[in-house]
């Protein structure tokens, strides 16, 4: 928690990730035109919040490009609104959350990602890989859906269900290596109106007592931005249920 407030106090760095949020996977280059600094200057900035978790990277040849991770923030944002919202009603999942998944079949070859966060959880491999394949499982940290139903073996899909009955969005299985690799279809049923399918990966590597969980997200329609926050909030929810039996159900 100290390393993301240390971060967050210097004006050039929170630049930095203004610049992220408002177009996230840019390069050094790209970010060093935005402040009146050596190219080593930026790279010292972006070590720091790469530490401190609030930027995630991801190198594609000679580049290197660089993802704003709003999951330490929505857990520091939960540590003190949480108890305030969702206690006082047992709030149960009202809102809507744009999660994300793909169309296209995934290939290692792939454009770089246009979303990307991470987050360590303290579980086995086995109970996170567990958690993001079993439908029962799926909808319990979901904030945005009470059930989920349908398969996620390769070749087979699963759909979110709202409280009413209704579908909020479904994700076929492209790819899959068990409890290291998930690559998903995400389908949107936000409205009546078809809307356009992107893809996702989910990626696992344990980590001692812990597991790295790394999303991606590629091909991002226009209008659906509104994912970032959804991703924040279900990696939130997802390591508070595995960590202590209790998801985060917090309206967006």
């Amino acid at each position: 928690m100290d390393m993301i407030f240390k971060a967050l106090a210097d004006p050039a760095r929170r630049t930095l990730l203004d610049a992220l949020r408002t177009r996230d996977g840019q390069n050094l280059a790209e970010l060093t035109e935005l402040l009146d600094m050596s190219r080593f200057g930026v790279m010292k900035h972006l070590g720091v919040l790469e530490d401190a978790g609030l930027i995630v990277t991801r190198k594609d040849g000679r580049f290197k490009y660089h993802y704003l991770n709003a999951v330490p923030l929505q857990q520091a944002i939960d540590r003190w609104i949480e108890p305030l919202l969702v206690k006082p009603a047992a709030r149960a999942v009202l809102t809507l959350k744009s999660q994300l998944e793909g169309t296209t079949p995934m290939q290692d070859t792939m454009t770089k990602p246009d979303f990307m966060t991470q987050t360590f959880i303290r579980c086995t491999q086995d109970a996170l890989w567990d958690a993001l394949t079993k439908p029962d499982q799926m909808a319990a940290y979901h904030f945005a859906c009470n059930a989920a139903k349908g398969g996620t073996a390769e070749g087979e899909s699963v759909q979110f269900i709202r409280q009413d009955g209704s579908t909020m969005l479904t994700q076929k299985v492209t790819a899959s290596t068990p409890k290291t690799k998930l690559e998903m279809t995400f389908e949107p049923h936000f409205s009546e109106a078809p809307s356009p399918a992107s893809r996702m990966i989910y990626l696992i590597e344990p980590q001692g007592e812990t597991c790295k969980l790394t999303i991606e997200h590629y091909d991002i329609p226009e209008g659906q931005e509104a994912v970032r926050e959804g991703w924040a909030r279900i990696a939130a929810s997802l390591k508070s249920w595995l960590e202590t039996g209790t998801p985060i159900k917090l309206a967006m």
